[in-house]
């Protein structure tokens, strides 16, 4: 992967103002949000799915799903803040022969002590058709608020055991568009997000029970652009690319009960 080689020479981590939300920063908020059904469904035209983030389905308060830091972890989330020009951003890859048609992107995130009404109010984004330190723009800007709607995902991102707790509901922020037709090759997904609650947005990573974290997602503070790590591993973000077609797919509660 082309990519790696640039990764190396960026393998710091970027502790600017609001860049993580860690375990030894962060206060407690009591928000009295209950669990239950949330108001997401997974979509069902997904093109690319850059990987889950439920790791105990229905273990969480009122019969909700948690995303459970891992033995070894720090940091609940990633910060993406408008109000403060963070950013993080990801790679994916087009297969060869492939084109993609992409109607819908679907980020996730939290505000800490939020409760379960989604307070983000902003997401912005772009396609880099390289690692954002040296690629192009090929779509889209980090000036427009491209969010259509949100809702909890019924998941609370939570540390390691405290299944209890509803500080952290993660929410799944939808942004319709057009015009975004991607031919094969490699691109890196670039957003940031703001919101009316005092703490964050942040972003979730990718989790897997049982799994340490992997991955090359960066972040962009006052600091610079720098790899996202969890202890000592690299860190992969959730977001979806949907074509908007109504097509049958599996439903969300299937598809998280595999992991």
């Amino acid at each position: 992967m082309k990519v790696i080689s640039l990764l190396l020479a960026l393998s710091v981590v970027a502790f600017a103002g609001n860049a993580q939300e860690t375990v030894r920063d962060c206060i407690s908020v009591i928000d009295g949000g209950a669990g239950g059904i949330g108001g997401w469904d997974y979509p069902t035209a997904i093109i690319y799915d850059n990987g889950p983030f439920v790791t105990g389905p229905g273990m969480g308060s009122g019969g909700a799903d948690v995303s459970e830091m891992q033995s070894g972890d720090g940091t609940y989330g990633y910060g993406f803040q408008v109000a403060n020009g963070n950013m993080v951003a990801d790679y994916f890859e087009v297969p060869t022969g492939e084109t993609w048609d992409i109607a819908k992107v679907t980020i996730f995130g939290y505000q800490t002590g939020s409760g379960t009404n989604p307070t983000i109010n902003d997401i912005r984004f772009c396609v880099y058709d390289d690692v954002p330190t040296t690629g192009s723009i090929v779509y889209g800007d980090m000036s427009t608020n491209v969010l259509t709607s949100n809702a909890w995902t019924n998941c609370y991102r939570i540390n390691t055991g405290q299944y209890t707790n509803t500080d952290r509901p993660i929410m799944a922020n939808e942004c319709e568009i057009s015009g975004l037709s991607l031919t094969a090759g490699d691109y890196w997904l670039c957003f940031q997000a703001g919101g009316t609650a005092s703490s964050g947005p942040w972003a979730n990573p990718v989790t897997v029970d049982g799994q340490p974290s992997t991955g090359i997602a960066m972040q962009y503070t006052t600091s610079g652009w720098a790899t996202l790590v969890q202890g000592a591993n690299g860190v992969t973000l959730p977001f979806l690319f949907d074509d908007g077609d109504a097509l049958s797919r599996s439903t969300w509660g299937e598809i998280k009960s595999l992991f």
